[in-house]
């Protein structure tokens, strides 16, 4: 299929996922990448309380709260 077709079908809606192959997918910037952070034994504490009230691991908990609070930086170029 032509790039041209695959934008109209796209752009009008059309179902194009038969035509991509997203087994090789990734979002540019969201790869991880492991990094070791040392806390206070208060501060550990206080995550698993807040992990188990949730539900949540810790890590998930440690990243949700880092994301919200980058969220609120303001943008820089």
């Amino acid at each position: 299929m032509k790039a041209t077709t695959f934008d109209q079908r796209f752009d009008r809606g059309d179902d194009v996922s038969e035509f991509l192959d997203l087994s090789a997918a990734h979002r540019p910037g969201y790869e991880s990448q492991t990094v070791t952070i040392d806390f206070p034994e208060w501060m550990l504490n206080g995550l698993d309380r807040e992990a188990r009230r949730l539900g949540v691991s810790r890590d998930a908990l440690v990243k949700v709260w880092l994301a919200e609070r980058l969220e609120q930086l303001p943008l820089t170029s």
